[in-house]
């Protein structure tokens, strides 16, 4: 019998059940020390709601003023980089691996998701592996998210195509908005 792969397995589901704990932590300031502690990179004045899920932290880059909502998930197994001013809503994934459906194996295949400055990935939106969601583009709630979406475009549907644009004259910062202590 091997041990080493035993007490790995072991150690990499404590990782991830502490993670999945962290989520659940009733403050924002906490749940972000933690994060960092096991290696997330989290800007200023950013907000990760209860309940989201974290994946890889030590492989996730999130900028400055974002807020990531209740019950999101982070994939960031093959990296993740959410610029500034971004808002992931309540319930959005991204997702930076899959499974091959062609691979007689079953195989794992993905690549990192880049979220750039000022986007907006709404409700239950799903982003998957290899994609970049551009600067001040919308993905409307429920989209999935198969190939990069362009600068200020709306994008909805399944798979996610162009359904309209974004003005391009943003001046908010999410940051300003405190959210209420303990969720």
């Amino acid at each position: 019998m091997k041990l080493l792969p035993i007490l790995r397995r072991y150690r990499n589901g404590l990782r991830l059940w502490l993670l999945r704990l962290t989520g659940y932590i009733p403050s924002h300031n906490m749940r972000k020390a933690i994060y960092r502690a096991f290696g997330m990179k989290i800007g200023c004045r950013t907000y990760i709601y209860a309940g989201a899920e974290v994946r890889a932290p030590e492989r996730i880059e999130i900028g400055d003023d974002c807020v990531i909502g209740h019950q999101a998930i982070l994939d960031g197994r093959n990296g993740i980089r959410i610029g500034n001013n971004v808002n992931i809503s309540t319930g959005a994934w991204i997702w930076t691996m899959q499974h091959d459906p062609q691979s007689p194996t079953f195989a794992a295949v993905g690549g990192a998701v880049v979220v750039e400055d000022n986007a907006w990935i709404s409700g239950r939106a799903i982003v998957l592996p290899n994609v970049i969601i551009g600067n001040g583009a919308v993905v409307a709630t429920g989209a999935v998210v198969t190939k990069s979406v362009p600068p200020f475009s709306i994008n909805g549907g399944v798979p996610a195509k162009v359904i309209g644009q974004r003005k391009d004259k943003l001046n908010y910062k999410l940051g300003e908005y405190k959210p209420v202590p303990f969720f």
